[in-house]
């Protein structure tokens, strides 16, 4: 029950406007995880910047399981292993941005779509973090079971050889 798990990886990239740069990120994102991306609105309008709500603005992709797994990995090869521990949340999930995609291994450069950076979101689960989703007799993760700082930096150290640094 204390073992760590990768629940899901969050890829995301916010573009500001609608059109031929939403259009781009929608392909990168599709070509690094085989997956189909889902665009993401504006809640909020923004005059100064012509947002207004319901305008798609970003994209995102969630990978689950093994899909996750694989990606992770390529992922980090691409930061060089190394990941800052301002990056890692209280709750042990953390993220990291890629400033351009061909430096994720596999990924080739596209002349349609440029250069183009995004952002790696991870979080982390243990068995038994069903009880603060589920419908029924839903309850709070207690201290113990929670996952820290210092358990997500041992868990990348092991999992993925990463070196947490200052």
């Amino acid at each position: 029950m204390r073992e760590i798990k990768i629940e899901k990886v969050t890829l995301n990239i916010g573009t500001g406007e609608p059109g031929d740069k939403l259009d781009k990120a929608i392909k990168l994102l599709s070509m690094i995880s085989g997956a189909k991306p889902v665009q993401t609105v504006a809640k909020k309008r923004i005059p100064t910047w012509g947002i207004r709500p319901g305008l798609a603005i970003g994209c995102k992709v969630t990978l689950r399981k093994e899909k996750a797994y694989e990606l992770i990995q390529r992922l980090l090869k691409a930061v060089n292993n190394k990941i800052s521990e301002r990056k890692i949340d209280k709750f042990g999930n953390f993220s990291f941005g890629v400033k351009e995609y061909i430096e994720v291994p596999g990924a080739k450069y596209d002349p349609s779509i440029g250069i183009i950076g995004f952002e790696a979101a991870v979080t982390l689960m243990r068995p038994g973090y069903r009880v603060k989703e589920r419908m029924l007799k839903r309850s709070k993760i207690g201290n113990k079971h929670a996952i820290t700082k210092q358990d997500t930096i041992k868990f990348l150290n092991e999992k993925f050889e990463v070196e947490v640094t200052n």
